[in-house]
């Protein structure tokens, strides 16, 4: 996404109206996903018996992972995580439409955000899928948001210099940062689809 992308002044580098559009679409999406998650697991601590709208059968099941281990990785509710690193990114997106500009070193820890982000989110779906064994679909939300975010905050950075990339890389993402966070999904699609083959097909 390039438009007015790379703006400078004084050395900060703003971004055009795609990326900042982009940033509060997928921060907003993880925003919805952690608080709808952050309220089903309260309702869940009042009432055992309580089943989140969002299970609908035995691998779509958001009460099972709401109550995993995973669902706790820091000691508590991931959503509660997610409420405050998505609206970061938020801020950040509505920032950069009303024209701000950022040094390379805030640049830089967006997309390290963004890059435990995706890390995070990867091991989740690791655990959904084979330890925990069920889907929630309003994590499948919040890991599509991140994993978007990350591929084209860091196909900013290479391509407006902010981290060293040979000019080949930087051409590459000029054009096709979307092939990405396409082909990052339909990985994870596939292993979905062939993990739970036989339930879907039968």
């Amino acid at each position: 996404m390039t438009g007015t992308a790379g703006r400078r002044a004084e050395g900060a580098v703003g971004s055009g109206r795609a990326l900042a559009l982009l940033l509060v679409i997928t921060g907003a999406a993880g925003v919805l996903a952690s608080w709808v998650i952050t309220l089903d697991k309260f309702k869940l601590l009042e009432d055992p018996d309580f089943t989140p709208g969002c299970s609908l059968n035995p691998v779509v099941s958001c009460g099972s992972v709401m109550e995993s281990d995973q669902a706790e990785a820091f000691g508590f509710p991931n959503p509660m995580l997610g409420l405050v690193a998505y609206a970061v990114v938020v801020c950040v997106g509505m920032s950069l439409l009303a024209g701000a500009a950022f040094a390379r070193w805030y640049w830089l820890t967006l997309l390290a955000g963004c890059l435990f982000g995706v890390g995070f989110v990867s091991w989740l779906q690791y655990e959904s899928l084979y330890t925990i064994n069920a889907l929630c679909l309003w994590c499948c939300l919040a890991w599509i948001a991140t994993i978007v975010m990350f591929w084209y905050v860091a196909s900013f950075t290479v391509r407006h210099g902010l981290l060293p990339a040979p000019g080949w890389a930087r051409g590459f993402l000029d054009e096709f940062t979307w092939v990405l966070p396409v082909l990052h999904l339909g990985v994870i699609g596939m292993l979905v689809l062939t993990r739970w083959w036989d339930f879907w097909t039968s």
